[in-house]
């Protein structure tokens, strides 16, 4: 989660100076607040594309230690199973 937060301060920071910029420019305010909705959307876009990473990626962990959990489970029953045959 440290990773998350550190990518989300990052963007952050950068969608704040880039909002900062384009309000500092010398241009009409109809071209203005079209380029901080452009830039919003790219920002957002990004934004989302990195949380489905985030989320495809702990997804395939958690099947992974699902997998691990079934495969130690069947062959923890396996072996409980020789040693109760091996008892009797």
């Amino acid at each position: 989660m440290k990773s998350g937060k550190v990518l989300l301060g990052v963007l952050s920071g950068i969608a704040v100076g880039a909002l900062i910029g384009i309000l500092f420019a010398p241009d009409k305010g109809s071209r203005t607040r079209r380029r901080i909705i452009t830039k919003g959307d790219d920002y957002a876009d990004a934004l989302k594309d990195k949380f489905d990473e985030f989320v495809d990626k702990v997804g395939d962990k958690f099947e992974k230690a699902k997998d691990e959990a079934g495969d130690m489970f069947t062959k923890n029953k396996a072996n409980n199973a020789e040693t109760k045959n091996a008892a009797h």
